[in-house]
């Protein structure tokens, strides 16, 4: 089921890029991360609240809060520089770099998470690398 959603994340992620592409022209890029932020916000919170979900406040740790924080900080940086991304470049360019995250994470979740890198992840990830690479190039 996991892939499921997977899938539809790559899908979403995909649609994202045409849309906000035609979306910032002629907005500044900081401007149109800051609108698309309140929409998801508005969303995020909405799916919360219809799902009844917000009484899983009481079990967030101090952990949890931190490492949450500091991903969403992590989230904005990266928009921030996606929609900058895009406002300058193809979207046909600026998507496959940014997928390079994927690679990334392969080697952080190595790092700092211990999961196994086993050859076939390395592959993977070695052909996300080739694979964006002969796109911008």
């Amino acid at each position: 089921m996991w892939w499921t959603y997977a899938l539809l994340s790559a899908f979403f992620a995909a649609l994202t890029a045409v849309l906000a592409k035609v979306g910032i022209t002629g907005v500044n890029s900081n401007l149109a991360t800051a609108i698309r932020t309140v929409v998801i916000l508005v969303v995020a919170w909405g799916l919360v609240f219809f799902r009844n979900e917000q009484t899983g406040l009481a079990t967030i740790t101090r952990q949890n809060l931190l490492f949450l924080v500091l991903s969403g900080i992590a989230t904005g940086l990266s928009w921030i520089c996606y929609f900058k991304a895009l406002q300058l470049g193809k979207v046909s360019q600026v998507a496959p770099v940014d997928k390079l995250s994927v690679a990334i994470a392969i080697v952080l979740s190595v790092v700092f998470l211990q999961e196994v890198l086993t050859l076939k992840i390395a592959i993977g990830a070695l052909l996300i690398i080739a694979g964006t690479l002969v796109l911008i190039l």
